[in-house]
C-alpha cells in the first residue's frame, strides 16, 4: 500500500508513541487468514465522501451496518497491532480506522444508539452487538497506549455505553449481548453506573436449564452469543463464577452433535429452528476453556473450527495462545433424555436419532449423510389432527407421545345472537356429538435403528397420513409417485431405501389405504422429497427405520 499525504502525516504523529510490546505467538495461519480479510475488508469500505456509508461497507441489500463499521475497527486495529502481520504498524490502516469511527458516530442517535436497518431502530441491544468489536479495539490500544486510537473510539463508545446503562431488551440473550458491551467498555472507561446496570440484569439470574440450554435453546445462533457473553462478563469483571454457565452450555452441546459435527437444531425457539449449522460460532469459548480447563473434547472442537479463530481475540487474551489438551473423542455411542427439554437423543457411531415433544417434528434420524429430517403424521379430524404431542414419558425401554383431540358440534342459544357474535358465544353453547381422538407415536430404539409405532384411535373412518420427509440425495427405492404431491411418494408396502452416497435408510413397512396426503390440517409438506404412509382410524402401524 502507498500511503497518501493525509496517512504519511497520520505515520509521524504515531511515530512518537511507543511501539506494542510483541504480541505472544500466535498461529501464523490465523495471521494470515486475517491479512487477507483485511485485504477484503480495504475494498469493500466505502470512501467516497458522498455516499451515505462513507466509512463502512456496502452489503449485498445496499445497506450500511454499523455493526460492519465496528468490525472494522477490530480487524484494522488487530493487523495493525499484530507483528506478524504484513499490516503491522501501518498508517493508512490508521486512516480507514477514522473513517469508521466517523461513521459510527453519525449513525447514533441522541440516546447513543444504532438501527439494524432490517428490523429494529433506536435499539439498544443492536448497540450492544455494535459495540463488542469496536471496544475490543479500543482496549487493544489502550493495552498498548495508544491513546490517539482510544480517542478515536471513545465518543462513540462513551455515547453507546451511556445509553446502554439504561436501555431495554427484546430478547433473553439481549441482557448479556448489553452487559458484555457495558463490561468492555467499563474495561477502558471505567464507570461505576455500568456495572451497576450489569448487576442489575444479572440480578434476574442467568437464564440456563438444567439441561444446559438457555431460554431460546438457540443451538446455533444465540447459545453462542451467550457464552461468549459470560465468558468476556467473567474476564473483564475478575467474576470467574461466570465461566460456570459457559462450561454448561457447551458441555451440553456434545451431545447435541450429529456425525460431521453437525448441531441438533430442532430443539432451537428461534430461527435456527431445523436449520443446517455448526458450532463454529462457539470458537472463543471452546478455545478459551479447551486452554484453561484443559478440556481435551473441548480442544476437539477448537481445532476442527480454527478457521473461525480471530486475530483479535488471541491478542485480547493471549493466554488463549497457550497449548490446549491433547484432543479428546467426543460422545459418539449414548442414549441421553434431556427431561427439561422435552428431548431425548441418541448416538450410535454414524447413527443419530432425536425425539421432541411439542413438536410436529417429533422424530428426526440420520445415518451419515441420509438424513431423515423429520417423521410427522397427522388426521383428518376437524381440521386440528396434525400430531403435536404435548409430552414426551419413557415408559419401559420406550419413549411415549401422546396427543388428545376433541371436536364438538353447537347447539342453539335461545337468545338472539349477532352476525358478528358467532365465535364469541360458542362458548356458551352447550356441546353435543363431541368426536374424540387420541394419537401417540411410542419410539423404541431396535439393534441398527428404531421402531415407531404409529396409533390414532377414536372416531373412526378419519384419514391418517404419516409423512417421512428426506433432506436430499437419491429418489428412494420401493416408492411410487403421490398423485398432486410434487416431490411427493407413496410406500403403500414393502420397504424403502434411501441412499445418499455410502450412507443408507431403509424404512417400512409400507401401508397405502388411500392417496390423501396433504390432509385437511395438516402442516404443508417440508421441503425435499417426502414418503407418505396412508390409512384410516383405528390406525395402528410399526415403521422401522434400519
Amino acid at each position: 500500500m502507498h500511503p497518501t499525504r493525509r496517512e504519511a502525516i497520520g505515520a509521524l504523529a504515531l511515530a512518537a508513541i511507543p511501539a506494542p510490546s510483541p504480541a505472544a505467538e500466535i498461529d501464523p495461519a490465523v495471521v494470515r487468514r486475517h491479512d487477507d480479510d483485511v485485504a477484503r475488508l480495504l475494498e469493500r469500505q466505502v470512501t467516497d465522501p458522498a455516499s451515505r456509508g462513507y466509512g463502512t461497507q456496502r452489503d449485498d441489500l445496499e445497506m450500511f451496518s454499523p455493526g460492519a463499521a465496528a468490525g472494522l475497527l477490530e480487524s484494522y486495529y488487530a493487523a495493525f497491532l499484530c507483528p506478524q502481520s504484513k499490516y503491522h504498524r501501518d498508517a493508512a490502516l490508521v486512516e480507514r480506522m477514522k473513517l469508521a469511527a466517523r461513521f459510527l458516530e453519525r449513525a447514533q442517535d441522541e440516546h447513543g444508539f444504532v438501527d439494524l436497518a432490517t428490523t429494529n431502530f433506536s435499539s439498544p441491544p443492536d448497540t450492544g452487538f455494535t459495540v463488542h468489536p469496536a471496544a475490543t479495539a479500543a482496549c487493544l490500544a489502550m493495552r498498548q497506549n495508544e491513546r490517539e486510537l482510544v480517542a478515536l473510539m471513545e465518543p462513540f463508545l462513551r455515547k453507546a455505553a451511556n445509553g446502554l446503562a439504561t436501555g431495554g431488551v427484546h430478547t433473553p440473550n439481549h441482557r448479556w449481548v448489553v452487559c458484555q458491551a457495558l463490561a468492555q467498555v467499563n474495561e477502558v472507561f471505567p464507570n461505576p453506573a455500568y456495572v451497576r446496570r450489569i448487576d442489575q440484569w444479572l440480578t434476574e439470574g442467568i437464564d440456563l436449564d438444567a439441561d444446559g440450554q438457555f431460554t431460546e435453546r438457540s443451538t446455533s445462533v444465540y447459545n453462542a452469543v451467550s457464552d461468549r457473553a459470560f465468558l468476556v462478563m467473567a474476564l473483564k469483571l475478575k467474576r470467574p463464577e461466570l465461566l460456570e454457565p459457559v462450561r454448561r452450555n457447551l458441555n451440553a452441546m456434545l451431545y447435541l452433535l450429529h456425525p460431521g459435527l453437525e448441531v441438533v437444531t430442532e430443539i432451537s425457539r428461534r430461527q435456527d429452528r431445523n436449520q443446517r449449522a455448526t458450532m463454529s460460532s462457539y470458537w472463543l469459548p471452546l478455545r478459551y476453556l479447551a486452554v484453561r480447563d484443559a478440556d481435551g473434547r473441548l480442544a476437539t472442537l477448537a481445532e476442527h473450527y480454527s478457521e473461525a479463530s480471530r486475530l483479535s481475540a488471541f491478542l485480547e487474551y493471549p493466554e488463549m495462545s497457550g497449548p490446549m489438551a491433547a484432543l479428546s473423542p467426543l460422545p459418539e455411542d449414548f442414549e441421553r433424555e434431556l427431561n427439561t427439554l422435552g428431548a431425548a437423543r441418541f448416538r450410535r457411531g454414524s447413527i443419530s436419532a432425536t425425539l421432541l415433544e411439542g413438536d410436529s417434528v417429533f422424530f428426526t434420524l440420520r445415518r451419515g449423510n441420509a438424513v431423515v429430517n423429520a417423521v410427522r403424521f397427522a388426521s383428518a379430524f376437524f381440521g386440528k389432527g396434525q400430531f403435536v404431542p404435548s409430552k414426551l414419558q419413557k415408559e419401559g425401554s420406550a419413549y411415549v407421545l401422546r396427543q388428545e383431540l376433541e371436536a364438538p358440534y353447537y347447539q342453539p342459544l335461545p337468545r338472539r345472537v349477532a352476525a358478528d357474535q358467532w365465535d364469541q358465544v360458542r362458548g356458551q353453547r352447550q356441546r353435543s356429538e363431541v368426536c374424540r381422538l387420541r394419537q401417540s407415536a411410542s419410539i423404541t430404539e431396535i439393534p441398527g435403528g428404531f421402531r415407531l409405532r404409529l396409533e390414532a384411535q377414536g372416531t373412526p373412518h378419519v384419514p391418517v397420513a404419516v409423512e417421512v420427509s428426506l433432506r436430499s440425495g437419491d429418489t428412494p427405492s420401493g416408492c411410487v409417485p403421490a398423485p398432486g404431491n410434487p416431490e411427493g411418494m407413496l410406500l403403500p408396502s414393502g420397504y424403502a431405501t434411501y441412499t445418499v452416497g455410502p450412507d443408507q435408510v431403509k424404512f417400512g413397512p409400507g401401508r397405502g389405504e388411500h392417496r390423501y396426503t396433504q390432509v385437511r390440517g395438516a402442516e404443508p409438506k417440508l421441503p425435499g422429497i417426502s414418503v407418505y404412509l396412508t390409512g384410516f382410524t383405528p390406525f395402528d402401524h410399526v415403521l422401522e427405520f434400519q
